[in-house]
């Protein structure tokens, strides 16, 4: 069972047409959005979930770590690319666990293979949330109908007919 999942964050924001529509017009919302796309599925899932964005062409930025509910999101340091962070993460995680790392780079996926890690393209992983969230929602729907708290689910049959009988005045 997977532990962990990398997700080249701007990589997948290019392959998903909404996200890359939004970076468009705001990086930042489509950062965001894809965060959010995610929180539901690590929870449903039970894993612990990466998303890393390049900073390695921002002077002088230094690595820093985020949560955002239960994603959590890696911005990488000057001169270190999401692919480089994530390899040699992989390379430590997969000791503990099965990792999988979420890119379309080819290259990538060969790195993490070898390393003994499962690649998943973004369109992959975009059809497993998009199946996740439904069955979030059927289970929703049907939780919330047995949860209905109705006086006849909730008393015996035997009960209920004198009190309907009581009701009626027989």
């Amino acid at each position: 069972m997977i532990k962990y999942i990398f997700i080249d964050g701007y990589n997948v924001i290019n392959a998903w047409n909404d996200l890359k529509e939004l970076k468009d017009e705001n990086l930042e919302e489509a950062r965001l959005k894809l965060i959010e796309m995610i929180h539901d599925y690590a929870a449903f899932k039970g894993i612990n979930v990466i998303v890393v964005f390049d900073a390695h062409f921002v002077k002088g930025s230094f690595e820093k770590h985020e949560m955002h509910k239960n994603v959590e999101v890696v911005y990488t340091k000057e001169l270190e690319s999401a692919d480089c962070y994530i390899e040699r993460n992989v390379a430590i995680l997969s000791k503990k666990g099965e990792v999988a790392v979420v890119s379309s780079d080819y290259l990538e996926q060969r790195i993490v293979l070898q390393m003994g890690g499962i690649r998943i393209t973004p369109k992959e992983f975009l059809i497993e949330i998009q199946n996740i969230k439904k069955v979030i929602k059927e289970r929703t729907e049907i939780s919330y109908v047995e949860k209905s708290n109705r006086l006849e689910n909730n008393i015996k049959k035997d009960v209920l007919e004198k009190l309907e009988k009581m009701r009626r005045n027989l």
